[in-house]
């Protein structure tokens, strides 16, 4: 055990055990748990539309949907979350639906921050980890700083590296401190990590090379901050992104995939990214992005951009739509 009871629920989540959200449901990930019988399912808002379910979720201002039916087994729950199926899947049987209760948004955000598929078992309490709604709904404003070295990088300033444990699911993210800030808004880039493209250089995203240049214009600039934050694929986590790589191959763009695995356009969340700059001092930045949630996610928590400093990468033959995506349907400018 830890001492963040919502990291101990993420933890549970993952292990196929249940967590009790305190005033709410008792939930069992549909992707890890094994209930002893079927029940009733809990759906984010958007899996429930990308399974013809619009009316229900407008009506239900977005929340969470629970659904059940007398054919609603183990198999064909998990067949009834799992995008790919939507595509060779006959019309489904009929499905009773509601409103999300109390706790049921907190119960889809936890299994966010567990990096699983929005779906839930309501299973009976039990023996389960336990976390209140208010604590998972903010857990990822908090850090905990638990290393520090130097790090010498080639042809760069002297540069240290610090780690710093999320609150909300202990992941540990990487705040790279190049040289000196000389007295002015130090430039800072939020790069969230890429494995795909960060690490085996595929084409079908711009991160590797963004990287790297980010990393060659702080140097330059003498001094700054890179933070390699843990929200693979936009916070969706890496299982699920190669999940929306499948789907783009069928033809879907990033957002349509991402809806259809049940979750937002993006899901990053900049507090626990604010909080790392304020440990670090930098109240006030320069943020190089061409990305204005970042931005607006920096502002809301309590840091100030006193400049947004473009960084856009050209295009290759495999990219193309997906950075065309991103400036129709998700905000990003390129100027």
């Amino acid at each position: 055990m830890t001492d963040s009871p919502v990291r101990d629920a993420v933890k549970a989540l993952q292990r196929g055990l249940p967590v009790r959200i305190e005033g709410g449901p008792t939930i069992l990930a549909l992707e890890t748990g094994k209930p002893g019988k079927a029940g009733t399912l809990i759906l984010s808002s958007a899996r429930a539309a990308a399974l013809g379910l619009g009316n229900r979720r407008e009506a239900c201002g977005g929340t969470p949907v629970r659904v059940s039916a007398e054919w609603l087994d183990v198999e064909a729950a998990r067949s009834l979350v799992d995008p790919a199926e939507d595509f060779s899947r006959g019309p489904l049987g009929p499905l009773q639906t509601q409103a999300g209760e109390d706790g049921d948004a907190a119960a889809v955000k936890l299994l966010s921050l567990a990096g699983l598929l929005p779906a839930a078992w309501l299973v009976s309490d039990g023996d389960a980890a336990s976390a209140s709604s208010n604590d998972i709904m903010r857990a990822q404003r908090s850090v905990e700083l638990v290393a520090r070295a130097n790090l010498p990088l080639d042809g760069m300033p002297e540069t240290q590296m610090a780690i710093f444990r999320d609150g909300a699911n202990g992941e540990e993210h990487a705040a790279l401190i190049v040289g000196a800030f000389g007295g002015r808004p130090p430039l800072v880039r939020l790069h969230s990590e890429c494995l795909t493209g960060d690490v085996f250089g595929s084409l079908k995203c711009d991160c590797g090379p963004q990287l790297k240049q980010a990393i060659d214009l702080i140097g330059e600039e003498g001094g700054g901050i890179l933070l390699y934050l843990r929200q693979e694929g936009r916070g969706i986590g890496l299982a699920n992104k190669l999940r929306a790589y499948a789907l783009q191959d069928r033809g879907l763009d990033t957002v349509d995939a991402n809806a259809r695995l049940g979750f937002a356009d993006d899901e990053r969340d900049y507090g626990v990214a604010a909080a790392i700059l304020k440990a670090l001092g930098a109240h006030e930045v320069r943020l190089l992005t061409n990305n204005p949630a970042k931005v607006e996610g920096l502002e809301a928590e309590g840091v100030a951009v006193f400049e947004r400093v473009r960084h856009q990468m050209p295009p290759n033959p495999h990219n193309t739509h997906y950075l065309s995506v991103k400036k129709a349907r998700s905000g990003h400018i390129d100027d």
